[in-house]
């Protein structure tokens, strides 16, 4: 193998599929409908019933009593390739994906090494096409010295590029997980300044997580994580990226918010893409953890909990809430960051931060929703037409005529209890063990083709139906300015 190229899989699968009866989410409303997909994409939607089948190559599967939804993009995951197998790959964490009905994902680049240049991205997109089983693209990471690498990658402001699988640069302002750092203000501002693209920042403020160490050394319970992690490292972080952005005009996403200050600060401050407006395009998400779990929950928990930025409190919670339902924050993300048990068992503050996600983002949220938290579709507008628009994702996240076929039917009246055991991350175990949700994927389907089904036939664990690599394919995305 002498290039990166000559590795590149043969094209992905498409499929032709007919679903019918299902309650199917359309971008203006819930409503019965068949709906008719030919090689990979939705040809014919029929509201109320009526196609046909065409018997043939055409896979008829019947949604009567289930709802049918565009598939999930989850635009934060960390898959642990290259470098850390034992906790995940490509191809165990896109099944893990496509078992929750995630059919797209964005990976971080907090690898080892570290994915900081184009051939390593271009490595990991061919990669996925070779072992992962939904779309994917990928984020390169910020380093105080790879500028030129950057805009590579997506070019120089006024000289946008769009790569397929390349969805904009990482920047870790404070540290986490991983060797990837640019905390200094004046190499901040040089990325800013001359990339085009879009920017993504965890935003945590690294001279105050230094400063204050030193108050929590010798602290072994889990409060203290969200005592020094606190909510005023995270808002200073994200004054500052917005700041950038603003004096800059630069496409900005802050990833996982998690505090209650910094959703209040940013209310007026963010907006739809595609929105008219004199600064930059600001967008901001959150995760299902941040929605569900608080204090308590870490107390009980323990380290399986531990992340970055930390579960904060119920008060947070409740305003991430008021702030998703106004539309501060457009979107939902997991930040997937499996670690295997044995390195969580080691206790506070030794444990790594990070847990899995993609299994169980779709019913827990769907979960919110039964129980009047939301609806249906705000959980479809915020886990898949919004993040298709906040990555200018092309044919992604609506279910409309000429749109790719990547589709979930979801069961929303079959109770589940989540178990470790039926985990599909390789790390065997998930942070909502022991609770029991609605919700959960019967069908996910990746342009057209079936790849997960979840039945009496397969018990609640499901059954992947592809083989590693057939299905899913980089992700095209339109160039930001």
């Amino acid at each position: 193998m002498d290039s990166v190229h000559e590795r590149l899989p043969m094209p992905a699968r498409q499929g032709d599929l007919l679903i019918t009866g299902a309650m199917t989410v359309f971008p203006d409303g819930t409503r019965l409908a068949d709906l008719r997909v030919e090689a990979g994409v939705i040809t014919e939607v029929a509201v109320g019933g009526g196609l046909e089948p065409k018997g043939g190559e055409e896979i008829h599967l019947d949604g009567e009593g289930l709802h049918l939804i565009p598939g999930v993009i989850d635009p934060q995951v960390h898959f642990r390739e290259p470098g850390q197998p034992e906790k995940e790959d490509l191809a165990s964490g896109s099944c893990a994906g496509v078992s929750g009905g995630v059919t797209a994902f964005l990976d971080m680049p907090n690898n080892h090494p570290a994915a900081t240049t184009v051939p390593s991205i271009e490595a990991k997109i061919a990669s996925a096409g070779a072992t992962a089983v939904s779309h994917h693209g990928f984020f390169i990471g910020a380093t105080p010295d790879n500028l030129e690498d950057l805009q590579e990658a997506v070019g120089k402001p006024g000289e946008p590029i769009a790569r397929p699988g390349i969805c904009g640069i990482k920047i870790f302002m404070g540290s986490s997980t991983g060797s990837l750092l640019v905390s200094e203000e004046g190499a901040l501002d040089r990325i800013f300044e001359g990339t085009a693209g879009l920017i993504a920042v965890h935003a945590e403020d690294e001279d105050r997580l230094i400063s204050r160490k030193e108050e929590f050394e010798g602290r072994t319970d889990m409060a203290a994580h969200a005592e020094w992690r606190d909510d005023v490292t995270a808002l200073l972080a994200t004054q500052l990226a917005v700041g950038l952005a603003t004096t800059h005009n630069h496409r900005l996403h802050v990833l996982h918010l998690t505090s209650g200050i910094e959703a209040d600060w940013l209310a007026g401050r963010t907006s739809h893409p595609g929105e008219e407006g004199d600064g930059p395009c600001i967008t901001v998400e959150t995760l299902p953890q941040h929605l569900t779990f608080d204090e308590t929950d870490v107390e009980r928990q323990g380290t399986r909990l531990k992340m970055n930025p930390p579960i904060r409190y119920a008060k947070d919670r409740e305003t991430l809430w008021s702030r998703l339902n106004d539309g501060t924050i457009m979107c939902m993300a997991t930040d997937h960051a499996p670690h295997t048990l044995e390195a969580k068992a080691l206790g506070f503050p030794k444990a790594p931060s990070g847990m899995p996600g993609v299994e169980t983002s779709l019913p827990v949220m769907l979960t919110h929703a039964a129980k009047g938290r939301c609806t249906v579709e705000d959980v479809v507008r915020w886990m898949c037409a919004n993040v298709a628009d906040c990555y200018q994702m092309v044919g992604k996240g609506r279910i409309e005529v000429g749109a790719d076929a990547d589709l979930v039917l979801v069961d929303m009246v079959t109770q589940r209890t989540v178990d470790d055991a039926n985990a599909w991350s390789r790390v065997g175990w998930n942070p909502f063990h022991g609770r029991s949700l609605v919700g959960w994927p019967s069908w996910t389907i990746v342009d057209g083709v079936p790849v997960f089904e979840r039945s009496e036939r397969t018990g609640d664990k499901g059954e992947v139906l592809v083989a590693p690599g057939e299905t899913g394919r980089a992700l095209v995305m339109l160039p930001w300015a």
